[in-house]
C-alpha cells in the first residue's frame, strides 16, 4: 500500500482525483460488478477499491492497467496513468518538475547535500529519512518517488536542456547513507560528468574564496527567454521571479563557477575520493 496515501494538498488535484475516481466507479458499475466483485478480478481487496473510488487512495498504474483490462476500456482507463502521476506528488514538487522540463538551461549549486537531480534513490533516500520531524513510512516513499521522477531530464539523450551543477567538495566526502550508498552516488555522479548536456564541477574545499557560503539555490532559464531562481531551505520552497533578485543569483552563480575546478578536473576530483571511500 505504501505510497498510495493520496495527501491531495490543492485544488487541482483534488478535482484531477475526483474526475478519475468517477469514471472508474461508473465503469465498474457498468460492467455490473460489486466492488468486491472487482477487487477480486483485479487482484485488490475491496477495501481498497473502497478507498480508490473515494478518493482517499491514489490508484496505482498497475491497478488502472488491471481495471482497464477487466472491464473492457479499451485502453481508456489506462491512459488515466499520465493523469495519476502528475498528482501523485505534492504540489511543489509538481510545481519544480513543470518549470524543470521547461527549462532550456538549468544551472544549480549545492553545498550540504548531491543536488536532487544528480541522486541515486538510495542516497535519496538516506538524505529524505534524515529529515526531523520525519516522515511517515507512506510519506517517505512518496517524497523518494517524486524525486526520482524529476530526474528523467538528465539523460545523456535528453538534449532538451543544459544542465550546470556545482558541487561543494563536503557533499562528496559527507558520507550520508553510510560506505556503499555513498560509494554508489559517487559513481552515478561519475556517469553523468560523461554525459554531453552535462556540465559537474566541484568547488573544492581548499579554495580560500567560496561565495555560496551562504547556501545552495538554482536557475532554471525557461523556453519564452525569462529566468527565475528557486531556493529551498527547511521546509519552504520558493520560487523567485522578481527580476533584481534573479540577476543577483545569476552573477552569485558565475562567481561560483569561476572558483570551481573545470568540469575534468572535477572528474577527477570525485575519482579520487572514490578511491578513497
Amino acid at each position: 500500500m505504501s505510497g498510495w496515501e493520496a495527501g491531495l494538498d490543492d485544488e487541482e488535484a483534488g478535482a484531477v482525483m475526483r474526475t478519475v475516481t468517477r469514471q472508474l466507479k461508473l465503469w465498474r458499475e457498468a460492467a455490473g460488478l460489486t466492488q468486491t466483485e472487482f477487487g477480486a478480478a483485479i487482484g485488490y481487496g475491496e477495501e481498497s477499491v473502497s478507498c480508490v473510488e473515494r478518493g482517499r487512495r491514489i490508484p496505482r498504474p498497475e491497478y488502472l492497467d488491471a481495471a482497464d483490462e477487466v472491464l473492457g476500456a479499451g485502453g481508456k482507463i489506462a491512459a488515466m496513468k499520465k493523469d495519476m502521476a502528475e498528482v501523485r506528488y505534492p504540489k511543489k514538487v509538481r510545481d519544480l518538475k513543470n518549470l524543470e522540463a521547461e527549462a532550456t538551461e538549468l544551472c544549480a549549486y549545492n553545498n550540504s547535500v548531491v543536488h536532487g537531480l544528480l541522486q541515486t534513490e538510495e542516497y535519496a533516500r538516506a538524505v529524505l529519512s534524515a529529515r526531523r520531524p520525519p516522515f511517515t513510512a507512506d510519506q517517505l516513499e512518496q517524497q523518494v518517488s517524486a524525486r526520482t521522477a524529476r530526474q528523467e531530464i538528465v539523460s545523456d539523450t535528453a538534449g532538451q536542456a543544459v544542465l550546470s551543477f556545482v558541487q561543494c567538495e563536503s557533499t562528496l566526502r559527507r558520507p550520508i547513507g553510510g560506505k556503499m550508498v555513498m560509494r554508489r552516488q559517487l559513481e552515478r555522479l561519475l556517469e553523468v560528468c560523461a554525459f554531453r548536456n552535462v556540465d559537474l564541477q566541484v568547488l573544492p574545499l581548499s579554495r580560500e574564496e567560496n561565495s555560496g557560503l551562504d547556501g545552495s539555490f538554482r536557475l532554471l532559464r525557461l523556453g519564452d527567454g525569462t529566468t527565475v531562481g528557486h531556493v529551498e531551505v527547511a521546509h519552504i520552497s520558493r520560487v523567485i521571479t522578481e527580476p533584481k533578485e534573479v540577476q543577483l543569483l545569476d552573477i552569485q552563480y558565475g562567481i561560483i563557477r569561476a572558483q570551481a575546478l573545470s568540469p575534468r578536473e572535477s572528474m577527477a576530483l570525485i575519482e579520487k575520493v572514490l578511491g578513497e571511500t
